[in-house]
């Protein structure tokens, strides 16, 4: 593995991650492409996401859901999911 990548989010040489987050060929992509601050970004807006949509990561269809959001996060493949902030406070559980 190399010292520096340039990363595919942020574009910036840095360290890579340096390991695969996922099991799968995305996750070792990441592991060669994404640097360390850019995967913390990622992990801080995947919580959003799941709180947000009350995502169950039991559900397919919500995994699916997830791994969308980050291959747009990091590559730009797909439009993001957009969370509504317009709303923070006033919603009464």
């Amino acid at each position: 593995m190399p010292d520096e990548i340039k990363c595919a989010r942020c574009g910036q040489k840095r360290a890579p991650l340096g390991y695969s987050p996922l099991p799968t060929e995305l996750g070792q992509k990441i592991a060669f492409d994404v640097c360390q601050p850019c995967w913390s970004e990622w992990l801080q807006t995947q919580t959003r996401i799941i709180n947000h949509y009350g995502l169950d990561l039991t559900n397919p269809e919500a995994q699916g859901f997830l791994l969308d959001n980050m291959k747009g996060f990091f590559y730009g493949a797909t439009e993001l999911a957009q969370i509504d902030t317009s709303k923070e406070g006033s919603i009464k559980w």
